[in-house]
């Protein structure tokens, strides 16, 4: 049974996890990292005690139940069916406990999730916290949570503590039944008094099976509130999968298209108004204007983060919504504003690009991306630990490190939102010529603040409030005189 309970929650857990993996990006937006890692920690953890320790206490003290149970009717079944009057009221008081104890047990799960957030909030941000000097302001609010949580635990406590007692003071009426009714038969000459003895022998022998057993329901309780959690993740669909007719998409060269593309996250409320342009093969295209103008937005709908509400969004005439989400993804790479790296190696995070890559590859990607010197001067080289999320790295080498990713993967459609915009002057140019590297050949959307980056740009799309406002080359929207020269001013004249 051990084996049995280890192998199902070992099952379930790799099923959320799969799960999660399976799921859009909006629902992890929608949800603070921490609560959803309780997931996997806490509430798998908790039918994991289940599983493993009550399912095989149940089973063994239920035997013990039925065996009673039998050996009594076949002494006196008309004893047995009086004893037994007090066992609907038994089976009832189990029940309505155990509906209390489902309920408080599924509040325990909720707050072990608010101290998991806590925890993972205040560690992922303990320069911030310690730059503050919020040290004193964070135990406070990581004490007022573990302070909910005990008073969660402790209402479950209560209500476990209260059917315990309840189950034995009617499993003890029915042993004064039996000494009564018993008694009057042993008088009656119609049972003797060794077979009432036996009787109430196998009666108090069936009390602490119905004790224990009230006990495992009540911790079966505690973990089907976390089974539901669990399974309620389990239910949830993915709001961008694969079209029944999707296929996969063919190797492409690039040629993307926005036709009359709306979007909104929220209903009523739109992001994208009415979005058309088309970018050729090899193309860069630069997509400029304020925050909110739906920048960003354009760059998640490419790969399918999200889909737009209506419109059509194709590559090479394939509209993207009919092909396969993996075969889409694979020929498009993104380097992010804040780079994401994993602990591990250096060798390790490049190679994320292309699992199957061999040592030359991944070392011609590293020098393409101005990353080879640097991390040569490193200790063990390419073998080097970057920590956490390369936090043994500089900004410049972060991200470098992510483009040699991004080389690696060779895309065909290259995605750089705001790349260089949180690095001092050295490192924006060693970053900013492995990224003109990276662009040759590519079709390429580059979101950016610092319009001195995309003045090479084929076709700049200027955004506002959700729309298409100007576009054309850094020199045509300059001469008109209009939103784009006035950013473009006002940077000048800031420097």
């Amino acid at each position: 049974m051990s084996y049995i309970g280890q192998r199902v929650v070992i099952d379930l857990r790799q099923a959320v996890y799969r799960h999660f993996q399976s799921l859009s990006l909006a629902y992890f937006e929608k949800r603070r990292t921490g609560a959803v890692m309780s997931y996997i920690t806490n509430d798998v953890g908790a039918l994991q005690n289940a599983m493993v320790e009550t399912v095989v206490e149940m089973v063994t003290e239920t035997m013990i139940l039925i065996g009673s149970i039998a050996a009594m009717f076949y002494i006196h079944w008309k004893l047995s069916l009086l004893t037994f009057i007090t066992m609907p009221l038994v089976a009832q008081a189990i029940n309505l406990f155990g509906k209390k104890l489902k309920k408080a047990s599924h509040v325990i799960q909720e707050r072990a999730a608010d101290i998991t957030s806590i925890l993972q909030e205040t560690l992922s941000a303990v320069r911030i916290i310690k730059s503050f000097g919020r040290e004193e302001y964070e135990i406070g609010r990581f004490s007022q949570e573990n302070f909910r949580n005990f008073r969660a635990q402790m209402k479950a406590a209560q209500i476990m503590a209260t059917l315990t007692p309840v189950v034995e003071f009617l499993g003890a009426i029915g042993v004064t039944i039996i000494l009564w009714y018993g008694g009057l038969e042993v008088i009656a000459g119609n049972l003797t008094s060794g077979a009432l003895i036996a009787f109430l022998m196998y009666a108090v022998n069936i009390s602490n099976p119905i004790k224990r057993l009230g006990r495992g329901y009540g911790n079966i309780q505690k973990a089907l509130a976390a089974a539901q959690r669990v399974f309620d993740v389990l239910d949830t669909e993915p709001e961008i999968k694969d079209n029944p007719r999707a296929k996969k998409l063919p190797p492409v060269s690039g040629l993307v298209e926005f036709q009359n593309v709306h979007f909104s996250y929220k209903p009523g409320e739109p992001t994208l108004i009415d979005v058309s342009f088309r970018a050729e093969p090899g193309q860069m295209i630069a997509i400029v204007g304020a925050s909110g103008a739906g920048k960003t937005t354009i760059a998640n709908l490419i790969p399918r983060f999200y889909d737009p509400s209506s419109g059509r969004i194709t590559i090479d005439g394939h509209d993207i919504s009919l092909v396969t989400v993996n075969s889409l993804r694979e020929q498009i790479s993104i380097v992010p504003q804040e780079t994401v790296l994993f602990n591990g190696s250096i060798y390790e995070n490049i190679l994320y690009g292309d699992l199957a890559a061999g040592e030359a590859e991944i070392i011609a990607a590293a020098k393409a991306a101005n990353a080879h010197n640097f991390i040569m001067e490193m200790p063990e080289g390419y073998n080097t630990q970057i920590g956490e999320r390369g936090t043994q790295l500089s900004g410049g080498q972060r991200q470098r490190l992510s483009i040699a990713r991004a080389i690696l993967k060779n895309p065909r459609v290259l995605i750089l939102d705001e790349a260089t915009s949180a690095l001092d002057t050295e490192s924006e140019k060693l970053v900013q010529e492995a990224l003109d590297k990276l662009m040759v050949g590519r079709t390429s959307f580059v979101i950016a603040h610092r319009l001195s980056t995309i003045v090479k740009a084929n076709m700049i799309l200027v955004m506002e409030k959700g729309k298409i406002v100007e576009r054309g080359t850094h020199r045509e929207l300059v001469a008109a005189g209009n939103l784009y020269s006035k950013l473009s001013q006002a940077q000048i004249l800031h420097k």
